[in-house]
């Protein structure tokens, strides 16, 4: 019976998630018998001004219609594009809803079994603790406040970035806008980054376009969706993915692809999985794009060159536009392992594929050891597109006139960092390798610690910021999740926010093959916090196997 009130108690629970959601807002009609008549209040002056006013000004009070009803909201769910209903975003889901009502509740006196929630369900690396890169700051603070460039308190070498970024720009002031493609010497910048990265391979500047966080490039599946019924493009995308890509694809109508990444083989991806993928979708639609995040999120691999080549081969033979999300490649722990450009192995692979197979790769201020969230800088690399759709890209890019300036300028930092020789490289050489070095070392104990659980597998987190490891729920905990109607993942999360103050994302946000279940972590929190974290964690996960095995043994 004691148990049996604690799954009531727990279905109690978490059902108050879904009906406390504060976008649920009911309003209460007033109860009347007749007609409400317009009152007009003693501000509103003499009769013939108020009549002329009344519908213009926020004094108007609302005229009921003949039939007694209120005038009707034009966008109602209903009438809602279905396409925006169709999006979904795990990393900002009601866990973290949740999380953020359990966090209010607690700085209001409120009584947990904990006294802080640890949010480790999104990469925000300054939010969780890290200090920013002194050099990137001092740029962008000089370029914001340019009078600062004559003070003595910041060193000759963000001095001259400063004042280069400042004449790149309109009236030399952030402030202004940029030409649409970003400005030019930050795009030029960006190019001797690149060929420098790929070891000499030649990057054009006209190629690169600054965005909004890389996230804002995504958007140029726009140029890549057309067509109708089984001619209506589709976008093959990894299993597991980051949300945004699936949220991206149903709001542009595009169709969906699933190929599934290797979990038994430390997430990596198989040829003949694309393959299969591939002729399927032609059944009921027209693949036109491929999408690989590398190193990964959620799944913290990093992928082989020969990997790389076998899916450019893949891209050039069924005629694909290849979009290479590369926001972490500063990102790689493992010693097994190296960043290899989708653009550089291309190149490597001859003529016929490098001036041939259309690229478009990306990167990003928020992540590698800078962790510049809130700037939402980023840019992309567009290789071998067609003329005249080039100039339909620039076209689409003016409507959203530019990308922050600022976060140009802090793009500009990462690709344009102290060189050995300059006042500021012994201290940015030290802040980065530390930031790199900490986040290798929580790398190595997540995956280390995570395996000491019963029931929880995790492969090597090899690069990236996250943690994607797989968890065993017993039959009674999915059967109770699927009779509340939610995924058994999401009711583990939710449990383990509820019970521990631990943020997480259910796997089943991110894709999944069925029947396996997973959560991702971020490795962020400090070291400390992080080991608080994965003990609570651990503690929980065995209480909750508990609570739902019997007899049987947990599966690793």
């Amino acid at each position: 019976m004691k148990v049996w009130a604690m799954h009531l108690a727990n279905r109690s629970l978490i059902a108050r998630v879904f009906d406390q959601s504060p976008a649920l807002v009911r309003t209460k009609a007033r109860e009347t018998s007749c007609l409400v008549q317009s009152k007009r209040l003693k501000t509103q002056g003499p009769v013939e001004q108020y009549g002329q006013k009344r519908f213009s000004t926020a004094e108007a009070t609302v005229v009921l219609r003949e039939n007694g009803k209120m005038r009707e909201k034009t966008l109602t769910m209903d009438t809602l594009n279905p396409q925006v209903k169709a999006v979904e975003y795990a990393v900002r889901g009601p866990i973290v809803t949740k999380a953020g009502d359990i966090e209010r509740g607690l700085q209001q006196g409120q009584k947990h079994p904990f006294t802080e929630v640890i949010k480790a369900n999104i990469g925000d690396s300054h939010a969780m603790g890290q200090k920013p890169i002194t050099f990137l700051r001092q740029v962008v603070a000089l370029c914001s406040f340019p009078e600062l460039l004559d003070s003595s308190s910041f060193p000759e070498d963000a001095k001259q970035r400063a004042r280069r970024i400042l004449q790149g720009c309109g009236g030399q002031s952030l402030g202004s806008y940029s030409a649409s493609q970003g400005v030019d010497c930050i795009r030029q910048d960006i190019a001797v980054y690149i060929e420098q990265r790929d070891k000499g391979v030649p990057a054009d500047w006209d190629n690169i376009y600054l965005t909004t966080g890389a996230s804002d490039g995504i958007s140029i599946l726009k140029m890549l969706v057309s067509g109708l019924g089984r001619s209506r493009s589709g976008v093959m995308i990894p299993i597991p993915q980051y949300p945004l890509y699936s949220a991206a694809i149903s709001e542009m109508e595009a169709v969906q692809i699933n190929y599934y990444l290797d979990e038994d083989n430390c997430w990596a991806l198989d040829i003949n999985e694309l393959h299969r993928a591939y002729q399927a979708a032609k059944e009921h639609c027209h693949p036109r794009v491929i999408c690989i995040i590398n190193p990964g999120n959620p799944t913290g691999q990093v992928q082989s060159k020969k990997c790389i080549e076998e899916v450019l081969h893949f891209a050039y033979e069924e005629n694909l536009f290849v979009m290479s999300d590369e926001v972490y490649q500063d990102n790689v722990y493992s010693p097994d392992c190296q960043f290899h450009s989708f653009k550089k192995v291309l190149y490597e692979m001859g003529p016929e594929y490098f001036n041939t197979v259309e690229l478009a790769s990306f990167h990003s201020t928020s992540k590698g050891y800078s962790g510049e969230c809130g700037f939402r800088g980023g840019y992309m690399e567009v290789l071998n597109l067609d003329l005249e759709v080039k100039a339909q890209l620039v076209k689409l890019l003016s409507v959203r006139l530019c990308p922050p300036v600022s976060g140009q300028a802090a793009m500009d930092v990462i690709v344009n960092p102290p060189l050995p020789h300059e006042p500021s490289y012994l201290q940015f050489h030290k802040e980065k390798s530390a930031v790199l070095g900490a986040l290798a070392e929580k790398a190595q104990m997540t995956e280390q610690i995570l395996n000491t659980v019963p029931g929880i597998k995790c492969n090597p987190v090899q690069g990236a910021m996250y943690a994607f490891p797989r968890i065993f729920i017993p039959p009674r905990a999915v059967e109770e999740a699927t009779s509340l109607g939610m995924s058994p993942d999401m009711m583990y999360c939710l449990r383990l926010l509820e019970e521990t103050g631990i943020c997480l994302v259910p796997g089943s946000g991110f894709g999944q093959r069925e029947g396996t279940y997973h959560f991702r972590m971020t490795i962020l929190p400090t070291t400390e916090k992080l080991k608080v974290l994965l003990e609570k964690l651990r503690d929980f996960h065995i209480k909750f196997l508990k609570e739902y095995t019997s007899l049987e043994e947990p599966k690793r």
